[in-house]
């Protein structure tokens, strides 16, 4: 009896472990016909089916600036694969020929034995580790992408609300209202002077604005002067606009123009609180802010 009972048990993990072979054999078959298509070019919008607010186009054009810039020995690498009912995702690691690999995942839905894009992502959480509950513990990011997803979720809802101020209200108000709410110059200014008591208010200011750019938004920022009556920062790509170019939810949602005019409202009302006179240059990688009072 106990002989039967073992190689029933052993035949039931070898029926187990020849299914989950063909599976992953299937699924690799999808990242190959994938990869080989859009080698190809011939990738088109009846393959992409985006998550929602996505679109096929913009998925497309993410695509194809892969596409572009491609080191294809790279994605002959086979991809570690997760799959959850329809959803197959594909992990792999790319740019390691230019010293500058990132890990992303290409995400797929399956139906009908066909298989469909939905999305590029170069940040995701392994909560597909999560498996023993209850859990109290998770998997955690580095800090530098959790600066970038708090950025994010930030930056996006300050995207919709401006979205909805101006279709109900008008553009103008939309700006006013970030510039005196969002920006809030006069509170920024309170909290430069009482958590940096030991300079000048003016001083202080230009200092807190190093600090909290660099430790609470993660921006790369270089205090180049700073005097009683001049100053000069520069940011080394802001997280604010490397998401424009990187995430392409905003880019159907705004303009680069209005986009550019929050981000300078808002500085400029925080530097008028303080007694300062600001000049930006720059909207892409290198911003520099000129002081003067």
């Amino acid at each position: 009896m106990k002989r039967l009972a073992s190689i029933l048990i052993a035949v039931c993990f070898l029926i187990l472990c020849t299914s989950n072979f063909a599976s992953s054999q299937d699924e690799l078959k999808i990242w190959k016909e994938f990869v080989n298509l859009l080698k190809e070019n011939k990738i088109n919008l009846e393959h992409i089916r985006p998550t929602s607010p996505l679109t096929k186009e913009s998925q497309l054009q993410l695509l194809n600036s892969f596409r572009i810039n491609a080191v294809w020995e790279e994605w002959k690498v086979e991809p570690e694969i997760v799959r959850y009912d329809n959803l197959v995702t594909f992990i792999v690691t790319l740019k390691q020929k230019r010293n500058s690999p990132w890990t992303y995942t290409f995400n797929f839905l399956i139906e009908d034995t066909k298989w469909y894009f939905r999305h590029i992502e170069g940040i995701f959480i392994r909560l597909d580790k999560t498996r023993s509950l209850p859990a109290s513990k998770f998997p955690d990011l580095p800090e530098s992408q959790k600066d970038w997803v708090r950025d994010e979720i930030r930056i996006s809802e300050y995207v919709r609300l401006f979205n909805v101020l101006s279709k109900e209200k008008g553009k103008d108000f939309a700006f006013d209202l970030f510039k005196n709410i969002i920006g809030n110059g006069v509170g920024y200014f309170l909290g430069a002077k009482t958590w940096v008591p030991f300079f000048p208010p003016h001083r202080a200011f230009i200092l807190y604005l190093c600090w909290e750019q660099a430790n609470l938004r993660g921006n790369k920022v270089t205090l180049v002067k700073l005097t009683d009556n001049e100053a000069i920062v520069r940011f080394d790509e802001t997280n604010y606009f490397a998401l424009y170019v990187r995430a392409t939810h905003l880019k159907n949602q705004i303009s680069i123009e209005d986009y550019a005019k929050i981000f300078e409202d808002i500085w400029q009302a925080r530097a008028d609180s303080a007694g300062w006179n600001l000049r930006i240059e720059g909207k892409g990688k290198q911003i520099t802010f000129y002081f003067t009072r």
